[in-house]
């Protein structure tokens, strides 16, 4: 079998920084024919990247799902970003819309003057009179506060450079009864809020940047802040950049794509 692989950097505007996913359109079979769910998790493990986005056809529309180098993940925003951007400059060139139906609902993207807009589930978190002692231990400082979802665990921390700051226990964390950890403080300068997100679990150690968390985070800022749309930096080795906005239960998400690798996989 063949299929194509492109690389790209989500939620980046030049090489080398945000979020590389790679994407794998499944050409030459019927819409509804995903490869194998043990070929999908090989393939996934052999791109050694977050995340690798496989891609059929639905009618106009695709099909998307998602792994990370060792499990199926129900919702990926950089992947989901990377997939538009090679629906749209690949597949499609001149496409301004594309729908992805997914475990997580349909996610539709539209391109915008400088990238692209993603419509995603909104993840309301809630905080926690007694959080787990755990989460403290792991991160190495004590939180502000911990909110909780079914998807990811959120510690407030009181500035941008105590978020920069933390050199967390990776095992720890992945012992927690949460996939994920997010770990957050308001902003400075340009930003409204910062992030770093954390998924042993997942067999990502700190994701770069992270879409679904800030499905989470964009609805927490907003009860805080009294606002609706942010600009926010996830605080990463090689950090991003993701506009952000709450419309009503959905987050849309904005950032740009750069194209790194194009080539076929043969197995």
């Amino acid at each position: 079998m063949r299929i194509p692989l492109y690389q790209l950097d989500a939620f980046a505007t030049r090489h080398f920084e945000g979020n590389p996913a790679a994407v794998m359109p499944v050409a030459g079979l019927s819409s509804n024919a995903f490869p194998p769910d043990a070929t999908m998790q090989a393939l996934a493990a052999e791109n050694n990247l977050s995340e690798t986005a496989f891609l059929v056809r639905d009618g106009v529309d695709y099909r998307i799902r998602w792994f990370t180098p060792c499990l199926e993940v129900p919702l990926c925003g950089h992947a989901t970003l990377a997939s538009a951007a090679v629906v749209m400059e690949r597949l499609e060139p001149g496409r301004r819309e594309v729908v992805f139906h997914s475990a997580s609902g349909p996610l539709r993207v539209t391109r915008t003057a400088d990238g692209y807009s993603m419509d995603f589930p909104a993840r309301i978190a809630v905080r926690m009179d007694a959080p787990p002692d755990a989460i403290a231990d792991a991160l190495g400082v004590a939180p502000l506060e911990v909110h909780v979802h079914d998807a990811n665990y959120l510690a407030l921390l009181d500035s941008p450079a105590a978020v920069r700051a933390l050199a967390p226990d990776f095992a720890a964390i992945a012992r927690l009864d949460r996939p994920g950890l997010i770990v957050t403080a308001q902003g400075e300068g340009e930003f409204d809020f910062t992030s770093r997100y954390f998924a042993p679990a997942k067999g990502v150690d700190e994701d770069p940047v992270t879409g679904g968390a800030h499905c989470m985070l964009a609805p927490f800022w907003a009860q805080r802040l009294g606002k609706q749309a942010f600009v926010a930096r996830q605080a990463s080795q090689r950090g991003g950049t993701v506009r952000c906005a709450v419309e009503g239960d959905r987050v849309r998400l904005e950032g740009g794509c750069v194209f790194y690798l194009e080539g076929e996989v043969a197995f």
